[in-house]
């Protein structure tokens, strides 16, 4: 991978992250520092999957 390829992919990881963090924030009754520590883990997890389904639909 060259260095705009990587720049691209680690944006598209942040974007996938950022949206679905914010999905978990949205539909939690209760915020607290636990809530954010789970939902930023499982946010990077389900945005990992969602840059790994894409590149394998798209083959690149």
């Amino acid at each position: 991978m060259n260095r705009p390829t990587t720049l691209l992919a680690a944006a598209e990881f942040l974007a996938w992250w950022a949206a679905l963090a914010l999905l978990w924030l949205v539909l939690i009754s209760a915020v607290d520092t636990l809530e954010l520590a789970v939902g930023a883990g499982v946010a990077g997890v389900a945005a990992l999957a969602a840059v790994a389904a894409r590149r394998a639909v798209t083959g690149r």
